[in-house]
């Protein structure tokens, strides 16, 4: 058995063990193209000689810049890992200053990217950076391919090189530099090292019920973030077939075609996922849409292990032949498992896919933690509704004393690239600061409650914690984004993004004139009805926490608009700066 210490370890272990057909498949030209186990080692050796032949010296940096997930990205990390370089992968939405403010602190000598999209962010700045070339994975003319480095490894004659870089690199040694999508400030460099992931992904694994060597996994969270990308090294390790999904748009087309038995996505899709399928419901008529929402009703009261007792079991078994099935199908009809993470996923949301026979594993990591500290099981008793799951083997967690949640472990990364003094801010005898403010239950399960950061003040001297009331107000399906304010100010108020689908349909179903996007801003029915969402809302709360006032923004919150990170978590002060004269309404009318 290959011992695994190092992440490019990952593929020759599922070469010795597995050796799978269609170890990475990805859709190219309207068709899924395959490769095996044997192909993807040959092909990142390839890449190792072609980075050779170029002159890569360990320790140099690689930036790869990818719009999608695809084959080409997890070749090259194999291929940039094992010659003791370090893979750089930048988030491909992100501003073109951005771009220029990574390159240049990391140092990327050359940047691998997926397409015109992103060369066109690339090339004006290119000029200001230490970039000596960069390769597209599309065909584009005049630009160098990815395949000019293929074509140059493929004389093996220093195939000896590769393997001798390869000895050298430890498990200790640095792997790659996540630069965080921070929501203030320009992102720092995470520097995790090649334990730092292995160990995670490891411990990580023992968490997940896979069925070894025989499951699907379909990949589409950007895997520049470390999520995905320890999922993927998971995935490998355990002899899973990953296919990598178009866009979300074709998610929907995606999980139809390759019938995935996992997935893994941010809260934001799968109440996307949510809406769609209720929906469809609220289309029907008659008896069907009576069973449907009788169904969906059932679901959102779903606790984990029969604790509803029989009778709730028995309805539960009569929905799922029912109602969930088709849901399901919908899906792909072999999703068994589901794992959320990034933010908070919204209980209703755990409730009712678990009920549906696709349960939503809700986990919990940073960046820094290479990512995960803590995550659901539904075997074994380890499922609870409302909380992120057990700690994972290896890794302590300490609460504070002000609550806040401090991580020891092999996953707790190696510090911020260059920035000492900021590593120093968040470590305390080996103890990783979260900034997130959590507790753990009497039977070990972690839950948070928010960030240590984003709690604040009112005017009378009453502390607010927002997450908490956000996740609560976002359960609502007029409302896709919550932001609650009043930092300072008499009362908490919100800023609230609609969500436009569902209100247009109600609109039309109530017969309310709602014509332009500009109409639902200052619509006194819909105002109306959000009121009665957030007086619902704010019986859960004590008085000094509870929304006072609200403001419905003209338009999306996007990652494009600057409002959400590439994560979709919200940039508060940008919200802020954005709406300050909706701010200023509220509190100075």
């Amino acid at each position: 058995m290959h011992k695994i210490t190092r992440l490019f370890d990952f593929p020759y272990h599922q070469l010795e063990t597995y050796n799978l057909d269609k170890a990475l498949t990805s859709k190219y030209n309207g068709k899924w193209e395959s490769i095996s186990t044997q192909e993807y080692v040959d092909q990142a050796n390839a890449i190792s000689r072609g980075l050779l032949r170029l002159g890569i010296q360990p320790n140099d940096k690689i930036a790869v810049i990818s719009t999608t997930n695809r084959t080409e990205w997890n070749i090259m990390d194999i291929g940039i890992l094992q010659i003791g370089a370090q893979n750089v992968p930048i988030y491909p939405t992100i501003s073109k200053e951005d771009y220029e403010y990574i390159l240049n602190h990391s140092g990327a000598t050359y940047c691998f990217v997926s397409d015109t999209g992103i060369l066109e962010k690339l090339n004006p700045i290119k000029d200001q950076t230490k970039l000596k070339e960069i390769y597209t994975f599309d065909d584009i003319d005049g630009e160098n391919s990815w395949k000019d480095i293929l074509k140059l490894g493929k004389d093996t004659s220093n195939q000896q090189e590769v393997d001798a870089r390869k000895a050298d690199v430890k498990t200790d040694d640095l792997a790659t530099l996540i630069y965080t999508s921070g929501t203030t400030g320009r992102p720092k460099g995470v520097m995790l090292s090649h334990k730092n992931i292995v160990s995670n992904v490891l411990d990580s694994g023992r968490r997940v019920p896979f069925d070894y060597g025989k499951s699907k996994g379909l990949s589409f969270l950007p895997v520049c973030h470390v999520f995905e990308r320890m999922i993927l090294y998971l995935y490998q390790y355990c002899g899973v077939e990953i296919y990598y999904a178009e866009s979300i748009e074709k998610m929907s087309d995606n999980l139809k075609e390759i019938k995935p038995n996992v997935m893994t996505a941010v809260p934001r899709l799968y109440e996307k996922v949510y809406d769609k399928i209720v929906a469809k419901g609220g289309e029907l008529s008659g008896i069907k849409k009576m069973l449907f929402f009788w169904a969906v009703d059932l679901g959102l009261k779903y606790e984990p292990y029969g604790a509803n007792g029989w009778w709730y079991e028995a309805q539960l078994k009569l929905a799922r032949k029912l109602i969930f099935s088709k849901w399901k199908e919908g899906l792909g009809g072999q999703l068994d498992l589901m794992v959320s993470g990034s933010a908070a996923l919204q209980p209703r949301l755990t409730r009712v896919f678990a009920a549906a026979e696709m349960p939503i594993m809700e986990g919990y990591g940073l960046t820094e933690t290479s990512p995960v500290i803590a995550v659901n099981d539904q075997r074994e008793g380890g499922f609870r509704v409302g909380t992120v799951g057990r700690v994972i083997d290896n890794v302590d967690v300490k609460i504070a004393k002000d609550g806040e949640i401090l991580i020891k472990g092999p996953n707790v990364m190696l510090g911020y690239y260059k920035e000492p003094e900021k590593t120093e801010e968040v470590m305390t005898d080996g103890y990783f600061h979260t900034g997130d403010i959590g507790e753990i239950d009497s039977d070990g399960f972690l839950k948070i409650t928010d960030r240590k950061k984003e709690i604040f003040k009112t005017s009378g001297g009453k502390y607010v914690a927002p997450a908490l009331l956000e996740n609560e107000f976002k359960q609502s399906r007029f409302i896709e984004q919550i932001m609650v304010i009043g930092e300072g100010e008499k009362m908490p108020a919100a800023l609230i993004q609609i969500n436009y689908d569902f209100v247009e349909e109600w609109a039309k179903r109530h017969n309310h004139p709602v014509k332009t996007k500009e109409d639902i801003t200052s619509n006194t029915i819909l105002r109306e009805r959000i009121q009665e969402e957030i007086d619902e809302v704010n019986k859960k709360f004590g008085h000094w926490e509870q929304i006072k006032k609200f403001e419905i923004t003209p338009d999306p919150w996007t990652i494009e608009g600057g409002h959400l990170t590439p994560t979709m978590k919200m940039k508060r002060k940008v919200i802020k700066e954005i709406y300050k004269d909706l701010i200023e309404k509220i509190y100075r009318p």
